[in-house]
């Protein structure tokens, strides 16, 4: 196992960074231009990132890193930065150990979601900022998947479109954020939980980051909701502002797995648009 998918500056910059390590594990993800390589130098394990052309997460991720991470790399409970660069798309961590909570039994246990809670807390208390624009770039993002190709009927596509034209656009607090909040990001090693893939983190509403879970985790265990909002503390999902958020995830999710051919995330989009849509 090589290096052959990183492009020549990424491999000759990772020389320099990491002179003779070698790949011990592929751990990419196969449906976006994203390689994460598990490394070994010199007796010592790291990760590797490296994007596309066309990549935007490494930048994203980088930013994170430098900018929002250090109330869980202080505590362990993030990998640590070891060198990057966004021109080059490239970054290299220090190996977290662990197991993914996803798939695992911990997926169902209340108090491996209470930590994620007190987690979310820690990122999210560090700044917040008011946007005025956000309600209104998010909502022509929104539309702007529905003019992109898509499995959604007809009709859905016609009763999205006039609801988010009655939507108001107030100014709304910004925080930093991880952006794909659930297990597959979380790993347990010794019970303590921590946290990997900061490749969509950027400033946005607190509850944004909630999407995922109450799509997936929450709705399966009330119990699992219960723990996390133990964790973090308070419930910062305001219902108008929310039921926003639900919509664009769902229109987000379903058009994003339908364009990268990932029929069982789209299958979850098209549950998640079928239950906002609903009559109340």
């Amino acid at each position: 196992m090589g290096f052959g998918d990183l492009s020549p500056r990424q491999h000759a910059l990772l020389g320099r960074w990491l002179p003779g390590a070698t790949v011990e594990r592929d751990h990419s993800w196969g449906l976006v231009a994203t390689t994460v390589l598990e490394v070994t130098r010199a007796g010592a394990r790291f990760i590797v990132k490296a994007g596309g052309d066309e990549d935007q997460h490494i930048q994203r991720e980088l930013h994170a890193h430098l900018a929002w991470l250090r109330p869980w790399t202080e505590r362990g409970r993030a990998p640590e930065l070891v060198n990057g660069s966004a021109d080059a798309k490239l970054l290299v961590t220090r190996y977290l150990p662990g197991e993914l909570v996803l798939g695992s039994g911990y997926a169902d246990d209340p108090g491996i979601h209470r930590q994620a809670g007190e987690l979310l807390a820690l990122l999210h208390a560090q700044v917040a900022v008011t946007d005025a624009g956000y309600e209104r770039s998010e909502n022509e993002r929104s539309l702007a998947w529905l003019r992109r190709p898509h499995r959604i009927e007809a009709s859905g596509v016609r009763r999205l479109r006039a609801e988010i034209a009655t939507w108001p656009t107030p100014p709304a607090t910004l925080v930093p954020t991880h952006g794909d909040w659930q297990p597959r990001n979380w790993l347990v090693h010794d019970g303590v939980v921590s946290v990997i893939d900061f490749g969509r983190a950027a400033m946005r509403p607190a509850y944004t980051d909630f999407s995922r879970l109450a799509a997936q985790d929450f709705r399966r265990d009330p119990a699992l909701e219960a723990a996390f909002l133990d964790g973090y503390g308070a419930d910062p999902r305001e219902p108008d502002a929310w039921r926003r958020t639900r919509v664009r995830a769902a229109i987000g999710t379903a058009a994003w797995a339908h364009q990268v051919g990932d029929e069982q995330f789209e299958a979850q989009g098209h549950r998640m648009l079928a239950e906002v849509l609903a009559p109340s």
